[in-house]
Formats: structure tokens, sequence, C-alpha cells
């Protein structure tokens, strides 16, 4: 297994805390619940889970000599935010398409939250009509060209960083560093749930948990909720990633099926829009654990897991692993839904 060979430049604070959620545990009366906080990984901007992708992007961006970074995501994104604060950190320019992903009825949408943060480090975020894909958007490539056309060198993180042939690496490693927190803290995670949209979050650890069991013989459940309500594609994408990742970190072998799960039921009908169990979710981890998630991406994970330990399906005697991806700077944009 590869993964030492890649470059790392360090953007979090190291490991992650892992979180016994002790009241949640008890008021599901199910598995023991733990989260790992990517959410308070970094000092860049709030941090969030997409710092990890970024750490094995950055080695590739100095080595370019490129001074801009170019990403898109929609108005309220949390990965551009985070690609506007390693922009900053790196003394670089950012230029972000925000598209408007998110049907969301709000005046203050497009200019709190994420979106402010992101323009605050001095990124040039400008908005797009287009709706929500996680596929290439011809809108980012034109941004790209734009770059080019006014003289800069412009280097290009997709969505997500998903797309990024290194996308996969961040959440690989974290597999690893799950693995050396439980030698320390003697507890073992058989189940990690996480949120999956673009992908390579996801995708990362289903080929790091692989290469784990590999070198172990311990097998793990890694089970993605889906977000995006495009289902289909977000599985075919968390596939490929985590095939392409697998193959870049030499596993030796094609991941299995089984070994990816990407599961429906809590998106709602589009994305970005909370449902009635999304609410509950965020209501129920801020009230018993003071553990806030947005209505996006992680309070439809954690309905996810909820309903998951409730039924069973993750069985009582289990300790299951919640990844908190962060995302609470979206909130600003939601503030209705408590008034």
């Amino acid at each position: 297994m590869k993964l030492d060979q890649f470059p790392r430049y360090p953007l979090t604070f190291g490991p992650s805390p892992l979180q016994h959620l002790k009241r949640l545990t008890q008021h599901l009366g199910g598995a023991q619940v733990w989260a790992k906080r990517e959410d308070v990984s970094s000092g860049l901007a709030y941090g969030g889970n997409k710092m990890r992708k970024l750490e094995y992007i950055v080695p590739d961006v100095l080595a370019s000599g490129a001074d801009t970074l170019v990403s898109i995501g929609g108005y309220q994104s949390n990965h551009t935010r985070q690609v506007a604060a390693v922009a900053a950190h790196l003394g670089l320019k950012a230029r972000l398409v925000q598209e408007k992903w998110v049907p969301w009825d709000n005046p203050v949408n497009d200019k709190v939250g994420n979106i402010l943060l992101s323009r605050m480090m001095g990124a040039d975020s400008r908005l797009d009509d287009a709706g929500f894909d996680i596929g290439i958007r011809d809108s980012w490539k034109n941004a790209l060209a734009e770059v080019e056309a006014s003289g800069g060198t412009p280097y290009p993180i997709p969505a997500g960083a998903s797309e990024h042939p290194l996308g996969g690496l961040g959440f690989a490693n974290w597999a690893f560093e799950v693995a050396e927190q439980e030698k320390q803290l003697g507890v073992f995670f058989d189940t990690i749930v996480v949120c999956t949209v673009t992908g390579s979050t996801h995708a990362g650890m289903i080929a790091g948990f692989a290469a784990l069991e590999d070198l172990t013989g311990v097998k793990r459940r890694v089970i993605g909720i889906d977000a995006s309500a495009t289902l289909e594609k977000t599985r075919d994408q968390v596939a490929r990633i985590a095939r392409n990742t697998a193959e870049l970190i030499e596993l030796g072998r094609d991941l299995r099926d089984e070994e990816i799960h990407v599961l429906e039921g809590w998106a709602g009908d589009l994305y970005g829009i909370p449902v009635q169990s999304t609410m509950d979710a965020i209501a129920l981890g801020a009230q018993l654990e003071a553990m806030i998630t947005d209505p996006v991406y992680e309070g439809k994970s954690l309905a996810g897991l909820i309903d998951l330990v409730k039924s069973g399906d993750i069985a009582k005697e289990s300790t299951v692993l919640y990844a908190h991806l962060g995302g609470q700077p979206a909130i600003n944009a939601y503030h209705s839904l408590w008034s």
C-alpha cells in the first residue's frame, strides 16, 4: 500500500478528535455512537472535510507554479470556502464559481455564511444561475479560461475536489488515522457513517479501509448516506473514485461491490433542502450533545445514523463512528428554520 509516497501539505492541527456521544447513545438505546470531528480539525476558516483532500492537492499546486485556485460549488459551498482559505494561507488568488445549486428562497442566501467568509478572505467569488449537478461544469471551465485570458495561471479544483485525481487520498489516510486512534483508546469502530454527495470523502474511506482490511483481516462497514438526491449519479461516482483511489494507493485488488454502500432515504427530493428527518436530527444532536449539524449535509447523514441505530440495522453491540464533516457556516442562510 503506497499512500506514504504522496506528498502531503499540513492544513490541519493533526488527527481530528474522537468524541463519545454518550447522551445520544443513551437516547437511541442501541449501538455506541462516536463522532470524528472534521469540523474542528483546522484553524483555516472553520476547517471541514475538504482540508484533508487539499492537503494532498497543495503539493501539486505548488509544483505547478499556479497563482490562482479555481473551484466551484453552490452559493453556500463549504468546499469553495475551504479553497479560499487555502489560497489565502498560501498567498494565492482564488476564483470561485458559486452556482444556484439550492432553490432556497432566502434573501441572504448569497450574502452570508460560507460565501461571506470566502469574500472576506479575498476570493473573487461570483454567482451563476446554473442548478445542481455533481458533474464537471461549463461555468468552471469558463472561469479557468477567464483566468488564463487575464494573464493568470489557474489550478483547477473541481467541486468537492472529488474529480481531482488525488481527491480520494485524504480520506484514505483518514482510515489509517482512525485505526491509530482506536489503538490509543482501546476501541474498535465496526461501522462508519458518512455523508456523500460529490463522493471522494466516502470513496477515500472505502479505499483506505479496504487497505486496512487486507493488512489486518478485520472488516468494517463504511456507509455513505446520500444527500445529493441524485442517487445513481452519486453511487456511480463514489464507486469510480473509490476504485481509482484504490489503484492509486496500489491496493492490489479490485474493490468488492459489497464494500460500496450508498444508502437513500434521508436526502429528500432536492439537494440542500432539509426534510423533517433532517430537522429532527439537527435538533437531537444540538440538544443532547451541543453538536451542531447543518441542513444540507450533516443533518441528513445524522438522520441516517439515528434511523439505522434505532432500527437495529446497525446492531446494538456495534460501535459506530459518525464522520462529522463540518458545514456549520451554511446555517446562517437557513436562519428562518429556527425563527
